[in-house]
């Protein structure tokens, strides 16, 4: 499996990195997880939009430009000989010495790793999940955006346990301010009364790809969609309910906190948003 790592694609057994990178001491980088769909990355464009905006948010200097890292992605996928699969693209600090000072780093560290990936067994898109609410909060807004996706991934690791803790594979996160936020790794959506509703970007979500294309594919099958803020009393009332996320796709939700979604059993409108995702993928 070759990985392509600062404009060399390498054998996996020699795609290393320095354990002086800050990437590995502090959690100081960012990243995109893209998938790969006929050979093709699905939005890649809008995936870099949001790598490249991370890094600047950050101070971090990516060091390619865009073009250059569009072929870069290209390359990776034609050497892995990947029809469907995922792309892991990193972008680190670089080594440096011991300290938190990015002053301290050189050479700032791309990595682009293509394999094949399935997040959830087939059962649970035709049978549903069960999630939890984590105790575990999204980070506050005002400590870092959560519009930047990057290395350090403690919190949604944390609420990540308390779900498995709980036997669940997923796990619901608040914000500060005990609204809906999003699960550990996928965008929340919920139906009720027929219509669509997310969480505001406000809400500490990631502006996440998929949750886009959700929002445009219900724009086109003429679905009334609303970003606004929604309470766990929200969630436990709705008709149906379902995450997305690059590596998830649509996946539906038939419980949360025990309690069923529902009929406890996946709706008809996340069929069909899952049907119109599949197709506009495959396109």
């Amino acid at each position: 499996m070759p990985v392509w790592i600062n404009g060399e694609l390498v054998p996996s057994e020699r795609a290393t990195v320095s354990v002086f990178d800050h990437g590995l001491l502090y959690g100081d980088g960012v990243f995109e997880g893209m998938r790969i769909y006929s050979g093709k990355v699905f939005r890649l464009a809008e995936h870099l939009e949001r790598l490249y905006e991370s890094a600047r948010a950050i101070c971090l200097r990516v060091p390619i430009e865009l073009a250059e890292m569009t072929a870069a992605v290209e390359k990776t996928v034609a050497a892995n000989d990947l029809t469907d699969g995922y792309i892991r693209l990193i972008v680190t600090r670089g080594p440096g010495t011991l300290g938190l000072g990015p002053d301290r780093c050189r050479d700032p560290q791309v990595i682009i790793i293509a394999a094949t990936i399935q997040l959830y067994p087939e059962e649970h898109y035709e049978k549903g999940l069960e999630i939890i609410t984590s105790s575990v909060i999204r980070n506050h807004p005002a400590a870092l955006s959560p519009r930047i996706k990057s290395l350090n991934y403690l919190n949604n690791i944390m609420a990540k346990i308390e779900g498995a803790q709980a036997g669940c594979v997923e796990a619901l996160m608040l914000n500060h301010k005990g609204e809906v936020a999003e699960c550990t790794g996928d965008n929340i959506f919920l139906v009720k009364h027929g219509e669509l509703y997310t969480p505001p970007l406000d809400a500490g979500i990631l502006a996440g790809v998929t949750r886009a294309v959700v929002l445009e594919l219900a724009a086109e099958l003429e679905i009334p969609a609303h970003e606004k803020a929604l309470t766990k009393h929200d969630v436990y009332i709705a008709d149906e309910c379902f995450l997305t996320g690059s590596a998830a796709e649509v996946v539906p939700v038939v419980k949360v906190d025990s309690r069923p979604i529902g009929d406890g059993k996946p709706g008809q409108m996340t069929a069909r948003l899952r049907d119109a995702f599949q197709k506009h993928v495959r396109q």
